[in-house]
């Protein structure tokens, strides 16, 4: 899907200036920063300024999917941390403390969750006499380089009417695969993830770690709309950063109420434990779009740190909707008629036939039929190509949920037909084809900086990045020439100077 360029913005290229400020970091409503106990602020990949500090609570991303591989399980994948620059030393990118990860999952559409997986972390630090993140190459997970180790609980909540019934712990004291410091650091960062991909005693697998983010738009939408110039749509934003993932393999039978209520209702939170020991949660994220531009500024606090037990508080903004009427306003495009009921039943109760569980109550979560087996051939659009396995059926790692729910929101499954999208269409790396399928994260160092074409010498940082002596080109020989003559000039200004101080001095 592309973009059109010129002087007048088609409906193509609206799509490529609107998709950032649907998608506006990953569609995921999340993370927040902590004010006072209970008071909370939404962000995804970094939407809302005090967020922007506290990263570690921030979740970007949930999915969920029946596994290709193993059609017996279901997938969930959630990240935190965005734009984790991946040399960005020397502390990288650790897992809080003081933070719990929950994927709540709710079997019976009553918009209150039957199971809460929950991910706790410890750290430990071998030397606190270094700065250094590992004070070797790192080659498995226990080598004794790795300065700063950090491990994960999973307990597994029941829940009946949002009471604890039992709590089961499914991993203790697991280790997390490291920040991918380097290629001098972690020179097989993939054995590093093998080794963390774990087997659980209840048939489950885990991985808790690095990643690459899989979420893929192009966000800088925000430059005042590309200053007009539409020929620069089309990079994926997010492409080089990596983000902190937990994913878990789940046999599909522990989730489901039952072979016949296949459809599972999925959403993540995050709570941060404040300095008098009180969990507050400060983030909740389900479906795409839902908080950034559906909710307004108003109440995306109260969305943050609500239930979807009590979404229905939040109707009025999804069955009218903002958005579309100014994509009209400005763009011209026809606003699809109100109430929008199409958008209750992608984003709130699911669609009748595909997701919709019996007796659903309306809230926002990813709704997925666990009954519908993996696509041989997965269409990017999913639904909307005719993969009912994709989203809005739940979320896979490649669905283009920007160009999906554009086209969604202006009108797709009400007749009003269009081909919008930002012009990024896929990952800049692939994702793998079995647990936990997100690609490997972006080294610190991602490959050769200095010139090394024919008849260059190479530069270090132990001559400071000069030329090494006796291999000066003629080019740089005239630079260091002039550089010479320059700095020889400069002493001799200064001596004058000086003599000059000194005769004043004397003659005063």
């Amino acid at each position: 899907m592309t973009a059109l360029t010129g002087s007048m913005p088609g409906p193509r290229s609206l799509a490529a200036l609107l998709c950032g400020a649907l998608a506006a970091g990953g569609l995921a409503a999340a993370g927040v920063s902590l004010l006072e106990p209970g008071q909370a602020r939404a962000s995804s990949h970094r939407e809302a300024p005090l967020i922007s500090g506290q990263p570690e609570y921030d979740n970007t991303d949930v999915y969920a999917f029946v596994s290709p591989d193993k059609p017996d399980t279901t997938t969930l994948v959630a990240n935190w941390v965005p734009f984790e620059e991946p040399a960005g030393g020397p502390n990288f990118y650790p897992f809080p403390e003081d933070g719990r990860y929950d994927i709540h999952i709710d079997s019976d559409g009553d918009a209150q969750g039957d199971l809460l997986y929950r991910w706790t972390f410890d750290t430990k630090i071998r030397n606190g006499n270094t700065f250094l993140y590992n004070t070797g190459p790192v080659t498995s997970l226990d080598d004794p380089d790795l300065n700063v180790n950090q491990t994960y609980d999973i307990d597994v909540l029941k829940l009946d009417k949002q009471k604890i019934v039992s709590t089961t712990k499914i991993a203790d004291n697991l280790p997390i695969a490291p920040s991918n410091v380097g290629k001098a650091s972690m020179p097989n960062y993939k054995k590093l993830r093998d080794q963390a991909t774990r087997q659980l005693g209840d048939g489950s697998t885990s991985y808790v770690g690095q990643a690459d983010d899989p979420f893929f738009l192009d966000l800088r939408v925000f430059d005042l709309l590309y200053g007009g110039d539409l020929s620069e749509v089309g990079r994926d934003t997010l492409k080089g950063y990596n983000v902190n993932t937990v994913a878990l393999q789940v046999p599909t039978a522990k989730l489901v109420q039952s072979k016949k209520q296949p459809v599972v209702s999925v959403w993540s939170t995050t709570s941060r434990k404040n300095a008098s020991g009180k969990w507050t949660q400060v983030s909740r994220l389900g479906m795409p779009l839902v908080n950034e531009v559906v909710v307004p500024m108003k109440d995306k606090d109260k969305f943050n740190a609500s239930s979807p037990w009590n979404d229905a508080d939040f109707l009025p903004y999804v069955t009218k909707p903002e958005l579309p009427r100014l994509i009209e306003s400005i763009y011209k495009i026809k606003a699809p008629a109100e109430p929008r009921n199409d958008l209750v039943s992608v984003f709130l109760t699911g669609v009748k036939g595909l997701n919709m569980p019996p007796g659903v109550r309306p809230a926002e979560a990813l709704r997925l039929n666990t009954s519908i087996p993996p696509a041989a051939d997965p269409k990017r659009l999913g639904v909307l190509d005719g993969d009912n396995a994709g989203y809005p059926n739940g979320r896979r790692l490649a669905d283009d949920v920007v160009d999906i729910s554009l086209q969604v929101v202006e009108g797709e499954l009400v007749g009003q037909k269009n081909d919008l999208g930002d012009a990024v269409d896929a990952n800049d790396m692939k994702f793998g084809d079995s647990f936990p399928y997100v690609a490997l994260p972006t080294s610190g160092s991602r490959g050769d900086t200095a010139d090394k074409s024919a008849g260059s010498s190479p530069r270090t940082a132990l001559n400071g990045g000069t030329t090494p002596a006796g291999s000066v080109s003629g080019d740089d020989s005239a630079v260091l020439i002039a550089s010479a003559a320059a700095a020889g000039a400069g002493v001799l200004l200064i001596g004058l100077g000086l003599t000059w101080w000194r005769m004043r001095r004397r003659l005063i």
